[in-house]
């Protein structure tokens, strides 16, 4: 695997390379590397590549789904949970919770400058490869700041590197969020017009990756931000890109998609390897191993490393099998009866990793974009479009292999029933995947389907994070999200 490849020199490469948007978004190094020393070949800047996605993967390994998912009504207290996990899954945020900083985003972005600043002034054998690293800098930085937009909304927009601390603009304040969002676009303009048409990397960016991520985006924009049909039609010409795209397709088994690494399906993933890098946020969705009897240790019980700090609600799991013919739902979660112990466990396959020598190894690649979620996006893009036709048929393309049923939506739907069951199937489709909170709130329904948002439109700010405090200490010029 590419990734393991160029680990070690990745992380040389990281650790040379000054990482100066911390939590504060301050750098306390005092001595600069030298450009010739840290990017002198083209070998460089790949190693830089590899080392910004281990940065990136690392920054949502485990923040991923508490910004894209736990927040959605879905969640609550697993066999024991604590104010990490019930402070999202309640909508009672602060200041001081883990996940309101934004100093591994940041770290990132600053990686990605570099990138961009100097990769340009080194010579390539193939200029093609040299596009790739650059178009990969900028996907990398697009996601991040999609993120940081929706997250925090206003925000730092940082374009140029930091490499010493005797640099200017180390104390940035929060710009816009319509500048924020400004800043994804043209990335993802320019990563596109610079990725090579044979790249068809499924951990790293791809044309394929940039198109979703750019229909993700409008998509977004035309729902969340006012964008209108201007922005659905940019949404629709990328997401045709990606479903026209012989790469990609749905694996006929839906439990396959999570078992077969980089499968046909996969669009873009975070590669999780033994001995690499495991870990990440699926490691709370399993059984502490001392709760269960012995015999029943894998067979049929998930164990894993440490507490169950969360689940899925009853609500939810009673809607996740209320049709007896969905394949996803064993997949999504399992429950056993312990006889022994007297209890009924639960757990979620998805991501559940490896089970090596009596212990839990979290290698699952988790998957950030995948051929479903195009189908879906798809469909949502053109039931806005008025085409309530090939809206339902982008969705039958997805019940087709969940229930095994042609034409499960009737083409009589109205397009209020079209965005109905468009959500539904997201909330199906992508349990435990970091998508759901996201799909709440561009459907214009988070106020009414999250139990605990219910009635509180009217806070400022309700559905951004808050900043974290170390960031407001540290940067007199950080000012805190207003309604917190």
């Amino acid at each position: 695997m590419k990734i393991k490849r160029y680990y070690l020199i990745s992380i040389m490469v990281s650790s040379l390379v000054m990482q100066a948007c911390h939590d504060k978004l301050d750098v306390d190094q005092k001595s600069a590397i030298t450009a010739p020393a840290m990017w002198a070949d083209e070998g460089d800047a790949t190693a830089a590549m590899y080392g910004v996605y281990n940065k990136m993967r690392s920054s949502f390994a485990d923040a991923y789904i508490f910004w894209g998912e736990y927040r959605s009504g879905l969640w609550g207290k697993g066999l024991a949970t604590n104010a990490t996990y019930s402070d999202p899954f309640t909508n009672q945020l602060n200041s001081s919770h883990t996940y309101a900083n934004w100093q591994n985003l940041y770290t990132t972005i600053n990686d990605c400058n570099l990138i961009l600043k100097y990769t340009p002034t080194i010579s390539f054998a193939d200029e093609a490869d040299k596009n790739k690293v650059l178009a990969n800098a900028l996907f990398v930085r697009a996601f991040c700041y999609y993120w940081i937009g929706r997250v925090w909304g206003d925000a730092p927009v940082l374009i140029d590197g930091f490499e010493s601390g005797e640099q200017e603009g180390l104390y940035p304040s929060r710009e816009p969020a319509d500048r924020v969002f400004e800043q994804v676009k043209v990335d993802l303009e320019a990563a596109n017009s610079l990725m090579p048409e044979n790249v068809t990397d499924r951990n790293l960016a791809s044309k394929g990756a940039i198109n979703l991520l750019q229909a993700d985006y409008y998509l977004w924009i035309a729902k969340v931000r006012n964008g209108g049909d201007a922005a659905l039609n940019s949404a629709k010409q990328a997401i045709d890109v990606v479903l026209n795209n012989s790469n990609y397709t749905l694996m006929n088994d839906f439990s396959s998609v999570f078992k077969n690494k980089l499968n046909q399906e996969i669009i873009f993933a975070w590669s999780f390897v033994m001995d690499e890098y495991t870990g990440g946020y699926p490691a709370d969705h399993l059984v502490p191993l001392q709760y269960i009897s012995a015999q029943y240790i894998e067979n049929p019980i998930k164990v894993g490393s440490h507490q169950q700090w969360i689940f899925l609600t009853d609500e939810y799991k009673d809607f996740l099998s209320e049709n007896a013919d969905d394949q996803r739902t064993n997949v999504s979660f399992e429950t056993f009866f312990d006889e022994p112990k007297n209890a009924t466990f639960q757990w979620i396959n998805k991501y559940a990793g490896s089970w090596q020598n009596q212990t839990r190894v979290f290698d699952s690649d988790i998957i950030v974009y995948r051929y479903a979620d195009a189908l879906l996006m798809s469909a949502e893009i053109e039931n806005a479009l008025g085409n309530s036709a090939l809206a339902i048929e982008r969705l039958n393309a997805v019940s087709l292999r969940a229930y095994g049923i042609t034409n499960f939506y009737p083409t009589i739907l109205s397009k209020q029933q079209v965005d109905r069951a468009i959500l539904d199937e997201r909330k199906k489709e992508f349990v435990a995947e970091g998508k759901i909170w996201w799909d709440l709130i561009r459907f214009g329904v988070v106020f009414s389907d999250v139990p605990s948002l219910v009635g509180r439109e009217n806070e400022q700010n309700i559905l951004l994070w808050p900043v974290h405090n170390n960031s407001i200490n540290t940067n007199p010029n950080i000012i805190q999200t207003p309604g917190y």
